[in-house]
């Protein structure tokens, strides 16, 4: 028998002044929160980071998706500074999202192993558009074992309780 739990939760894009295209009103309602650059991508270093910086800031976002915003063999990464992301991460307790899907692996092996000398908190997804998709899940793991993540550093790999108490 599983005991499983089913959650509420959105992925919602940054605006460019940095805050989040759902009225906090709804997002207080989720049990989890990921939001993500979808435009804009270039944006000055600057300008994206200072985005995703604000996104941190709001008390209902959990998590930053696909944080550099890559898509392999079609689109480089924005220009972000991620050492401020690491910073602001671990300052708000904000997750930084390792998209497992093929064509993303964003975080990349290095920002990864960054990540976790930095002690911020990481979460796998499957940036699942298909149920099918959720077959990516392994890339992920293979992602995050190339960065030498283990799962004390991945908080969905936690117990639902302590899953909850890891985010914002």
């Amino acid at each position: 028998k599983y005991n499983i739990r089913i959650l509420s939760g959105c992925e919602l894009n940054i605006k460019e002044n940095g805050q989040p295209d759902i009225r906090d009103s709804v997002l207080k309602k989720l049990d989890v929160v990921t939001a993500s650059v979808h435009s804009g991508f270039k944006q000055s270093e600057e300008k994206i980071t200072k985005r995703i910086v604000a996104a941190m800031e709001n008390p209902n976002v959990d998590i930053i998706g696909h944080p550099t915003g890559r898509i392999i063999q079609k689109r480089e990464h924005y220009a972000v500074n991620m050492e401020k992301i690491f910073e602001k991460a671990k300052e708000t307790g904000t997750c930084l999202e390792i998209d497992s899907f093929p064509t993303r692996l964003d975080l990349r092996d290095f920002h990864i192993k960054s990540a976790v000398e930095n002690k911020v908190k990481l979460v796998i997804s499957s940036d699942a558009h298909h149920v099918s998709h959720q077959e990516f899940m392994l890339f992920g793991v293979w992602q995050a074992r190339r960065g030498w993540a283990e799962s004390k550093n991945i908080i969905n790999t936690l117990p639902y309780e302590k899953f909850k108490k890891s985010l914002k």
